[in-house]
């Protein structure tokens, strides 16, 4: 059949006026539009040079990043689909795959928190459904300023406040009414993120492995569909202004985050997946960072084909609106589809009976261009090419890395370690610290049970989610520290996958693979790319010897305000699988009477533990003080001690794990009981008076806190002693309502549960409702 397509064979673009200001204003070097011009053998149009500043802007080209991310480790039995696609995709079994991938929404949630944080939601969840798989579960990862007198300027302490309820609130907005339940995640506060929130939204999905759908158009002539929500002017540049540093006016932005509406998006999941299954549906992108524009040219790309589109086509929500518009606007809830040319009606109808907006808006060509029209004239003719594997990729400058702070503590520090000290006074206050407090105002504002898969929900280690119809279960963790990564890059990037890694083997799963979501400051300056640079190489290295690939994820640089960058903030996400989900394991203590071990590597490690205390919540908590470097990681302990709890949670010896993380042992001892108002009687032998603090507060990597009954410990020892490599540790007992740490017969803490539960599950609603007052 002959192609009826109109040719234009000798119309162009009528070229815009440019100008070094309309460079600028686009972020378009001088050098990238001598690059345009090149790809294109002419002056370009208006809405040709907004396709390239979107296309080619940091957010959607990772232009700085590219070079190094190609280090990281992709491939493994499990990995059905890696990075380049909407989500990675791994094989869980039985039939099912799993698709995940975590993304940032850094930019827009500080400048309208609420939508910003709701429309991250909204955007991973469609990278998921893009995939055909159902979303099953979504996390999130969040980086704040202080909301108490640790951020000295009141002004900014009160936009802390609105900027941390504003995004939880849209966190919980969209999630609650989408309909996915939110397992947790994590929730951290630090100055340098006071002008400079995070937000990381990762999600989970699940499809029948020979299902899956991709982002590629395919045969010539087939028509391209325009469906979900009309097209607006909100989002318009968003993608440029999510690569650029906040200054003065940034909050003027405003009309460049996106407004989200869950209740469509729940619509457009459920018409897109019944698409999906008449088999009509041949390629499938979500409109997302740069919109219909990126969806356009990286379908083509993908297909070696293009795709031209009538704008006069487009469903639109607003009368007027240019082909510059329209292109860049990232108006929410939308999907590009490709249709078999036959069968295309069948499409049109599943979304007209879903009661959202489908029009086929063009056609496949075989000329790899997107040709763009509006009102009879073309306005955009572009090879797919150049605005995708023919974008920037810059070698930026690598600096030297020093270490930011001094090894040894001040000498007041020094000093002071040296005095005997109140213990449970120490223990009171980290555990009403803002990165060690219940979090519980944040995740009791999520739906975590709906869709009646959740087997752990937030409070505990990880999330754990049962797959219906199978005995198999999926656990997942998020995990980053930013001070770690600031202190030392490549280690810090390391502990993150060691960490989310260690929370996932908690349950008793298997640590299978990985997603990142990498949040640095400016690549200009080749001190940050020396961040970026060494915390990939720590990444790669421990997904290597952990056995968990990374499957994709995202990048989000110039998150810096005013000059000053936030700490560089390497957020993993890992997904495990556990083969019997009725014998995970919950983090809390279970029953009075249990032993109480603590899994630890045999391997010598290092003598002195001063210099590690300097970077931990103690550090910040007791002294305000920061020195030294993160804990010393050895990854083939990290990797046994992952075998050892998949072991013990298989045979059904162990009645709860928790990671010895933030705040050390006697944060861990503490919070296990809090749930169940279960104490704990530990000895921790007998120590020197200088060793009581590193010993009660040190955040030991490659430690698990389990319990067990008495009559299982011989058994554990023998299993743990055949595997080799982690010995459980004989600490105590669990005892009613108490907390008591001995060193030796000295006691170190006395303390009733509820007197340190109280502190801890008061401190944050008792900083939000001060904020309240003041502000």
């Amino acid at each position: 059949m002959p192609n009826t397509q109109v040719q234009h064979p000798v119309q162009t673009p009528s070229p815009a006026t440019i100008t070094p200001a309309l460079l600028k204003q686009h972020s378009i070097t001088p050098d990238e539009y001598t690059r345009i011009e090149a790809a294109l053998g002419r002056t370009p149009s208006l809405t040709e040079l907004g396709i390239f500043s979107v296309m080619w802007s940091e957010h959607c080209s990772y232009k700085s990043s590219r070079v190094h991310l190609k280090r990281l480790p992709t491939k493994s039995d499990l990995v059905v689909q890696g990075p380049g696609e909407n989500a990675g995709i791994i094989d869980v079994g039985d039939g099912w795959a799993c698709a995940f991938k975590i993304e940032s929404h850094n930019h827009p949630s500080y400048i309208e928190p609420y939508q910003g944080a709701a429309t991250g939601v909204g955007g991973i969840l469609r990278d998921i459904f893009t995939m055909n798989a159902r979303p099953l579960a979504v996390m999130d990862s969040l980086r704040f300023g202080p909301l108490d007198e640790a951020e000295p300027d009141e002004t900014l302490r009160r936009r802390n406040h609105a900027v941390a309820t504003g995004i939880v609130h849209g966190v919980a907005g969209y999630g609650n009414c989408f309909g996915v339940p939110n397992l947790g995640g994590e929730t951290r506060f630090e100055t340098c993120y006071s002008g400079n929130p995070l937000l990381n939204a990762f999600a989970l999905g699940l499809v029948k492995r020979d299902e899956i759908f991709y982002a590629k158009a395919t045969g010539v002539g087939n028509p391209v569909i325009y469906v979900g929500a009309k097209t607006g002017r909100d989002g318009i540049h968003g993608a440029t202004m999510a690569s650029e540093e906040f200054t003065e006016g940034s909050e003027q932005k405003r009309p460049n985050v996106q407004m989200g509406d869950p209740f469509m998006e729940k619509l457009l999941l459920e018409a897109c997946l019944e698409a999906m299954a008449t088999g009509a549906v041949l390629g499938i992108q979500d409109m997302g960072a740069a919109g219909l524009t990126c969806s356009t040219c990286e379908m083509g790309a993908r297909g070696d084909l293009g795709l031209t589109v009538e704008l006069d086509l487009v469903p639109q929500r607003e009368t007027g609106m240019s082909s510059y518009e329209i292109m860049l606007s990232e108006s929410q809830e939308r999907m590009l589809l490709v249709a078999d040319k036959p069968r295309a009606q069948e499409v049109l109808d599943v979304f007209t009976k879903w009661g959202l907006d489908a029009s086929i808006v063009g056609t496949v060509t075989a000329e790899p261009n997107m040709r763009i029209t509006q009102h009879g004239e073309l306005v955009a003719d572009i090879p797919n090419k150049s605005l995708t594997d023919d974008a920037p990729v810059y070698h930026r400058p690598v600096g030297t890395w020093t270490a930011p702070v001094p090894v040894d503590p001040p000498a007041a520090v020094l000093e002071d370690l040296k005095k005997p000290r109140d213990y449970t006074a120490d223990l009171k206050k980290l555990l009403a610290s803002a990165n060690i407090c219940d979090k519980r105002w944040v995740f009791e504002q999520y739906d975590s049970m709906v869709q009646t898969n959740t087997v752990q929900g937030p409070g505990g280690e990880a999330g754990v989610m049962r797959i219906k119809g199978t005995q198999r279960g999926l656990a997942m963790a998020l995990a980053g520290n930013g001070r770690w990564t600031y202190l030392d890059p490549k280690l810090g990037a390391m502990h993150a996958v060691a960490e989310a890694a260690r929370k996932v083997a908690c349950t008793g799963a298997k640590p299978v693979a990985a997603t990142n979501c990498l949040n640095f400051g400016n690549p200009e300056k080749p001190e940050i790319m020396a961040q970026l640079s060494s915390a990939i190489d720590g990444i790669a290295e421990a997904c290597i010897a952990l056995g968990t690939p990374v499957t994709g994820g995202n990048v989000s640089l110039y998150n810096e305000t005013k000059g000053e960058g936030i700490y560089p903030t390497p957020v993993l996400g890992i997904v495990g699988i556990i083969d019997d989900v009725t014998k995970s394991v919950p983090a809390h203590f279970q029953r009075v009477g249990d032993k109480v071990l603590l899994l630890q590597s045999t391997l010598e490690t290092p003598a002195s533990q001063q210099h590690e205390l300097g970077s931990s919540e103690y550090a910040k908590s007791t002294y305000g003080a920061l020195w030294g470097g993160p804990p010393w990681l050895d990854l083939s302990a990290e990797a046994a001690l992952h075998k050892a709890l998949a072991l013990l949670a298989e045979r059904g010896l162990i009645h709860s794990a928790k990671d010895i993380a933030d705040g050390g042992l006697a944060v861990a001892l503490a919070e296990s009981g809090f749930q169940h108002n279960i104490g704990v009687k530990a000895t921790l032998g007998a120590l020197s008076e200088a060793e009581y603090v590193t010993a009660l507060f040190a955040e030991n990597a490659t430690e698990v806190l389990v319990t067990c009954s008495v009559e299982d410990y011989g058994i554990i020892c023998t299993l743990l002693d055949e595997a080799g490599d982690i010995w459980p540790l004989d600490l105590g007992e669990t005892i009613p309502e108490r907390v008591e740490i001995f060193a030796g017969e000295v006691p170190l803490v006395e303390a009733a549960l509820n007197g340190l539960k109280e502190p801890w599950s008061l401190a944050m609603e008792s900083q939000l409702a001060a904020e309240v007052v003041t502000a």
